[in-house]
């Protein structure tokens, strides 16, 4: 089986499929007004946010819909000026709070083709979850900290994230304590932006094919917090390697990453953890790093999958085989970027490590 540096040295051959990665770079953000950080859904003034959709709560705005749970409902957000949409997926109705996860599609993608992909919300719901997948602006994500002509507030998809999380809580009974982030490509590496800036609203997150944004647009983890970085070995669109010096593209910046690997290691220098194991799976490599305040194992062998209840970690999970794509999905990747991986169901993997791994 290959190993890890041996995929990595194959991934710094840049690829042939180089051209698609203009098409689908990991950055992304709209212009808007600033506001302050979350951009309360109750609040007014510049940053407001105001909702219409599901579910009328204390303080929650104005909203409207019907009173019972739905498979999917549309909703609408008022922040900073805009009107942000997203899906919502609910469980079955119950008094509980509600673990929630938020969802961030592809660049060049929208919401519906995240949940065809992915199955998130049938497999989230089925364990009770709420699943919200939100709309970025011009489908994609501010997913670095770079100012461009064409994006010049990169704080933008940060600030509703935060509106949309807090207008769930309200809205939706959403716990506060357990709400996640994943997503795909560059909704992945907006996910892991929110990781790294926002770690104390989120109980944990998972980026596949998405990675840190580096150089100039660089996003650095500033606390502890279990995450897992899923990516294929062979991705011909944003090399596992990374990209520190991307060509130009003047229809939308291609931001600089850090490779898959430094990628998870930046998240557990931030949590303090200690060197990493690794081992080898049927079908892809995982690498563990163990978190600072973290429990200790009594079994190495469970600390490496993961698989005891509250171990928080950090994971890569180089994936064999795989492209530019979604382990384990059965909607085809498109032409040029790479095949779709069987061995790694990456929608069970990530809920099992969000609702496992916790704080």
């Amino acid at each position: 089986m290959r190993s890890s540096r041996d995929l990595a040295s194959r991934a710094r051959r840049w690829p042939a499929a180089l051209a698609l990665a203009l098409l689908l770079p990991l950055a992304g953000c709209a212009t808007g007004a600033d506001s302050g950080p979350g951009g309360d859904p109750s609040a007014t003034g510049t940053g407001s946010a105001t909702a219409t959709g599901p579910g009328t709560g204390p303080g929650g705005g104005t909203a409207t819909g019907t009173a019972a749970p739905a498979p999917e409902v549309r909703g609408q957000l008022r922040a900073d000026d805009r009107t942000r949409r997203y899906l919502l997926h609910r469980p079955a109705a119950t008094d509980d709070p509600k673990p929630l996860l938020i969802a961030f599609h592809g660049r060049g993608a929208d919401a519906a083709e995240l949940r065809e992909k992915s199955r998130l919300e049938r497999a989230a719901t089925a364990r009770g979850m709420l699943v919200a997948f939100p709309e970025g602006l011009d489908h994609g994500w501010g997913a670095g900290t770079r100012a461009t002509k064409q994006r010049p507030d990169p704080g933008l998809d940060v600030r509703f994230t935060e509106a949309l999380i807090k207008h769930l809580v309200r809205t939706e009974h959403a716990d506060p304590e357990r709400v996640y982030a994943t997503g795909f490509s560059n909704g992945g590496s907006m996910a892991l932006r929110m990781a790294a800036e926002r770690p104390d609203l989120l109980a944990g997150a998972v980026s596949v094919s998405g990675q840190l944004p580096a150089g100039d647009a660089a996003v650095k983890p500033t606390g502890p917090l279990p995450v897992m970085v899923v990516y294929g070995a062979d991705d011909p669109v944003r090399p596992l390697a990374g990209w520190p010096s991307p060509p130009p593209d003047p229809e939308g910046p291609i931001l600089p990453s850090l490779s898959a690997r430094d990628t998870a290691a930046a998240f557990a220098a931030a949590g303090g953890a200690g060197k990493p194991v690794a081992r080898e799976e049927k079908g892809y490599d995982r690498t563990v790093w163990r978190l600072k305040d973290a429990a200790p194992e009594e079994d190495s062998t469970a600390a490496a999958t993961g698989a005891a209840a509250g171990a928080a970690t950090v994971q890569l999970l180089v994936v064999h085989d795989a492209g530019h794509t979604w382990p384990g999905s059965t909607v085809p990747s498109p032409d040029g970027f790479g095949p779709v991986s069987k061995a790694l169901d990456a929608t069970g993997t990530l809920l099992d490590f969000l609702t496992g791994s916790g704080r």
